[in-house]
């Protein structure tokens, strides 16, 4: 089957094919293997792999060119993350630790965009805490001023890469005050360089045991009289909010896009499969209930990637409506988790178990409606932008 087939050409040029061509062709050759060898028994991702995508310009999709980059738009850094997400959800999110270009200093931003191209500079980010997660405007972690440095203190929580990092993005208030009707106001952010497979002295991690997004560690992090020079302030004190909710558009297309590659993994596998296992002397994919459940789920699929193609155009036109990224986000993510249900459910047994991907598409589908915002969040923007606050 060939997905977009029709689709308006403004959306899917030659060009364009030519990219999702070459990235799925890397994902079926070098990206799957991995993953159904590695995420099975828990293991990382492999450098290899890593320098395998710095060699196909992964890490430097949306860099301009004049820095190593590609030079592409949110479009074309969406229809790579699909084709990766379709072999391993981790694959195609790393490749967001090189795409917060808000999270570099503004006056090193020529020395180091080049080294994020070539996969060499990724980061972190350490915005959510135990009692911070959608409700962002409610961190607590500290950052005091004192002199030349800020002292951080408080805990981050679901920090995914912190250890394989080379600086984490950090926000914090620094404005101990907190006004009930602007409580997004006193955070700052802050550029931590660090050390890449460690951590500093003063801040303590803790991996959390998560049930999927495997390939990577996700960390509980504890700062404690954590120092970091003044310089490290990104832009002006106590007005990071900003900067977190305009990031969170892309992020939100691009969960997208890899909710849409797990359910086309699991279409995929299902679709093999049916043609090979028998029951009552014919392959089940004979039985009109299974070819039903087969049509159901590419069309669920399909509409859901013209919803995120369009968002992520609207972005690259400068046009971003927050209340289309949450819809693109939303429906991919809800019908990602009941495609990826259906193929295991398609797989019978043999899908409770891992010997077949199919459980690891339903797992990491299962996320994909948490992480980002969740499902509720995205639906309160939507209905707020309706009908107002």
């Amino acid at each position: 089957m060939s997905e977009t087939e029709g689709a308006p050409q403004g959306y899917l040029t030659d060009e364009r094919r030519m990219i999702r061509d070459a990235a799925r062709r890397f994902t079926m050759d070098e990206v799957l293997p991995v993953a159904n060898r590695l995420d099975p028994e828990g293991g990382d991702m492999p450098m290899s792999l890593r320098e395998k995508m710095a060699d196909m310009g992964f890490f430097g999709i949306m860099i301009p060119k004049e820095y190593g980059g590609l030079g592409l738009g949110v479009f074309e850094y969406c229809l790579i993350a699909e084709e990766l997400a379709r072999g391993w959800m981790s694959v195609a999110s790393i490749i967001a630790r090189a795409s917060a270009l808000g999270g570099l200093p503004g006056d090193r931003r020529e020395e180091l965009l080049p080294k994020v191209a070539r996969g060499e500079y990724l980061g972190a980010f350490a915005l959510s805490e135990p009692n911070a997660g959608s409700d962002v405007a409610n961190i607590s972690c500290r950052a005091r001023r004192d002199g030349d440095e800020y002292v951080i203190n408080g805990s981050k929580m679901w920090c995914t890469f912190a250890d394989g990092a080379d600086y984490i993005t950090l926000f914090a208030r620094t404005d101990p005050k907190v006004d009930p009707k602007r409580r997004h106001a006193g955070i700052s952010v802050f550029h931590i360089d660090k050390e890449r497979g460690s951590f500093p002295p003063g801040i303590n991690a803790t991996a959390v045991r998560k049930i999927g997004y495997r390939g990577w560690k996700t960390w509980e992090l504890a700062f404690d009289d954590f120092r970091v020079p003044a310089s490290a302030l990104m832009g002006e004190e106590g007005k990071a909010f900003y900067l977190a909710a305009q990031n969170l558009g892309v992020a939100r297309v691009h969960t997208a896009a890899r909710a849409i590659g797990l359910a086309r993994g699991a279409l995929e596998d299902s679709i093999e499969y049916v043609g090979q296992r028998e029951q009552f002397g014919q392959p089940i994919g004979k039985f009109q209930a299974i070819r039903f459940k087969i049509a159901e789920m590419a069309t669920r699929i399909e509409t859901a990637r013209q919803l995120m193609h369009h968002a992520a155009s609207e972005i690259d036109a400068g046009r971003s409506d927050p209340a289309l990224n949450a819809m693109a986000k939303l429906h991919a993510s809800d019908m990602a988790e009941e495609v990826t249900s259906e193929g295991l459910q398609i797989h019978g047994g043999a899908g409770y178990t891992t010997d077949f991907a199919i459980e690891r598409y339903w797992r990491d589908a299962r996320l994909t409606r948490i992480f980002e915002g969740t499902s509720e969040i995205q639906k309160r923007i939507i209905s707020d932008q309706i009908l107002g606050r």
